[in-house]
């Protein structure tokens, strides 16, 4: 009987659309603290969730010895994991939840049957709280930080908060050997030819973008030094042989002296892996671009959000549209893909933001761009904004903070609208400077034309 048991309730084979995109990655978070207790003497097992099944997690809940089950949790696996933590408890387990979620749906978690709620980063928390659990006294558990409980007549507990990890270099790598990694690399190899594994530089964002989570990290960036990120990943060259890598940094070059460092360390040692990373508009400047060219950089994923200044102003983002359309022109004359992040329906937006939103990415060209419309999640000064007017269509532990919609809000077919025209409007312009003319051009005016006149037309309508 292990001292704890790590999941994520995330189960790929459930999801059509991750089924489609295919393209997993290990889940670091719970390596992280798996490495951590590991180190300090606990043992630990992990139930990778990613590859297997729901009945085969509850099978394995319902014929092992019950000790403590930690699950993270996030967003998007809020049903799931609400489900697991009613089984893991009719099994007679004790139950830990963590993630980015649950800090900010503490009494949630806990009436839906956690024991515990971490709150903030998972490691050290843990580690004290694995024995305070065994001595079953709250007395205990109200000295462990970072934490929130109930105790014996429903009242909310939350400890102090948990200090963040000041050094990240005297951290275990993730304990990679506690799940089938190569199975991740396989997969993406059968489903795009290259295998693929990721890794982080730093912890944290310290940017204040009103719709982002800060909720495990705080307002933080605390990096690694160059040469142990270089060890990790040459030892991760080595065992897995990886064809390209994912830096899952929230942005990977905010510290330019911190990559030159990184960037010198690997030419050093004679190692290069392409690989992909999220970057931000005003942390990439020619020397930066020239430094990812350098390292294998393949694609950089930007938060481009809105084409409307006004907009982007609102969401507290810190860039301009120059700085956006430099970067991406940059990357280009380097080679390097670049990938953009749009956000349709943030709180004052009107139609021309929409034009304005087309036009910009028409401009910049992008290799590739993804839209979402904008949900408040909770704990963020934009959900704080829109509280007032937000409605949930389904019960807390059937949704997710995506599904709540807005009072006023446009309607749905309003942003289906959008995404055509977008998608219409940017084809055009590469066929025109293609150079020539070509009958899809036609075929897509009409398009455009259509979608146009729909978006307009389905802007008085409020979501239903």
């Amino acid at each position: 009987m292990p001292d704890l048991l790590l999941t994520h309730g995330y189960f790929l084979y459930e999801d059509p659309k991750e089924l489609k995109i295919m393209k997993p990655y290990v889940p670091l978070g719970i390596l992280y603290i798996c490495a951590h207790l590991r180190a300090r003497g606990f043992d630990v097992e992990v139930f990778d969730s990613t590859f297997s099944t729901l009945e085969d997690l509850y099978r394995h809940l319902e014929t092992e010895t019950p000790s403590v089950l930690g699950i993270y949790a996030n967003l998007m696996t809020r049903k799931r994991v609400v489900e697991i933590l009613r089984v893991a408890r009719a099994a007679g387990w004790k139950t830990i939840v963590g993630g980015p979620e649950p800090g900010a749906y503490v009494r949630e978690y806990l009436e839906a049957g956690a024991d515990v709620v971490v709150i903030g980063e998972g490691e050290i928390t843990i580690e004290e709280l694995l024995p305070a659990l065994r001595e079953k006294s709250q007395i205990t558990l109200a000295r462990v930080n970072g934490i929130a409980f109930l105790d014996e007549d429903g009242n909310l507990c939350q400890t102090s908060p948990r200090a963040q990890i000041a050094d990240l270099d005297a951290q275990p790598w993730p304990a990679r050997d506690a799940i089938d990694v190569t199975r991740y690399v396989r997969t993406w190899r059968e489903a795009h030819g290259k295998g693929s594994l990721s890794f982080i530089t730093a912890r944290g964002c310290p940017y204040r973008c009103r719709w982002c989570s800060h909720q495990v990290f705080g307002m933080t960036h605390r990096r690694r030094k160059p040469h142990a990120v270089v060890d990790e990943v040459e030892w991760l060259l080595t065992t897995y042989q990886p064809d390209m890598m994912w830096i899952a940094d929230d942005v990977f070059t905010i510290h330019h002296g911190w990559l030159r460092q990184y960037a010198a360390e690997m030419r050093r040692r004679g190692l290069h892996i392409p690989f992909e990373c999220i970057s931000r508009a005003d942390r990439l400047n020619d020397e930066v671009m020239d430094l990812l060219a350098e390292l294998g950089c393949f694609r950089v994923w930007v938060g481009s959000e809105s084409g409307s200044q006004r907009i982007l102003d609102a969401m507290d983002r810190g860039v301009t549209l120059g700085q956006v359309q430099s970067a991406v022109a940059g990357c280009k004359t380097r080679g390097i893909q670049t990938g953009m992040f749009l956000m349709w329906g943030y709180e004052g937006e009107e139609l021309q933001d929409i034009e304005a939103t087309i036009d910009h990415v028409k401009r910049s060209d992008a290799d590739i761009f993804f839209t979402t419309v904008a949900y408040p999640i909770k704990g963020t000064p934009y959900y704080q904004r829109v509280q007032s007017s937000l409605v949930q269509l389904k019960a807390w532990g059937e949704s997710s903070d995506r599904e709540l919609t807005l009072r006023g809000r446009r309607s749905a077919r309003f942003y289906e609208f959008a995404d055509h025209l977008l998608r219409d409007e940017v084809e055009l312009a590469r066929l025109q400077r293609g150079g020539g003319e070509s009958p899809a051009e036609h075929e897509l005016r009409m398009k455009i034309q259509f979608s146009r006149e729909g978006l307009y037309s389905a802007s008085c309508e409020a979501a239903t």
